[in-house]
């Protein structure tokens, strides 16, 4: 599997074993030449093998894992806490996850799709709420009692599911923003405040990250394969972006073969 960060080595960042926020970070296949290219070379330091018994469509999806495994560790005391994951797309689902395999006692998951939550239901998540049905406040009380969780997740991008994170937090305890927000956030500082919450971030991954994801899947803490919506050949990557722009709600990963 291929850990696509093209960073210089040579900023504060990169000498402080940071490189996945260097100053000049580039990704392959968006600011350097990807794997939809004829020829596509990869630096053997980019490199981690799979396993043996670990399928392609597996290896292809370590990236994104590894996303979740970064996200997940990034709240340090994650082992025996309670969590909530705000947003059940595939990287919300590989979140719940990696919580899970990482030692989280419970998962709280919501969304606005059933079959997302029903997924995410079936891949670990302890409890589930469609919050344009259900208030989510009741809920998340009547899920952990009224210290409510450890540690709130975001991985929707939205302004509603960050003030519900906001709004709704223990005093005292974490928000990690995961999702990259599409635009700039309107969100209640005076609150964040006034709960002295500490509000942190999570960026892509490091190479220990792809060590701790290939390990959890080889030893069955993580599934993926109910991940994987739709298989397209190689010559079919424009059906396969169709599939997608087609199938939003519905659609976890894509893989191409």
């Amino acid at each position: 599997t291929i850990e696509p960060q093209v960073f210089c080595g040579r900023c504060y960042p990169c000498l402080h074993g940071k490189y996945n926020l260097c100053e000049k970070l580039k990704v392959m296949g968006f600011q350097t030449t990807g794997a939809a290219s004829e020829f596509f070379a990869v630096d053997a330091s980019k490199i981690t093998p799979l396993p043996d018994g670990m399928t392609y469509s597996e290896g292809a999806m370590m990236e994104p894992l590894a996303v979740t495994v970064h996200a997940a560790k990034r709240f340090a005391e994650v082992k025996g806490a309670k969590a909530v994951v705000l947003g059940c797309g595939p990287i919300g689902i590989l979140l719940i996850q990696s919580l899970k395999a990482l030692g989280a006692k419970e998962v709280l998951a919501t969304d606005i799709s059933d079959g997302r939550l029903k997924l995410a239901k079936e891949l670990g998540a302890d409890y589930v709420v469609n919050t344009k049905n259900e208030d989510y406040a009741k809920t998340l009380v009547n899920a952990f009692g009224p210290d409510k969780a450890d540690v709130v997740y975001e991985c929707a991008g939205t302004d509603i599911t960050m003030d519900q994170a906001i709004q709704n937090a223990r005093k005292g305890s974490t928000i990690i923003l995961v999702a990259v927000f599409g635009k700039k956030a309107s969100v209640d500082l005076a609150k964040l405040n006034d709960s002295e919450l500490d509000l942190n971030t999570s960026m892509m991954y490091r190479h220990e990250d792809f060590v701790d994801a290939i390990r959890f899947v080889s030893e069955g803490k993580i599934k993926l394969k109910p991940l994987q919506s739709a298989h397209f050949s190689f010559d079919e990557f424009q059906k396969a972006y169709e599939y997608i722009d087609s199938n939003r709600e519905s659609t976890m990963k894509v893989i191409i073969d």
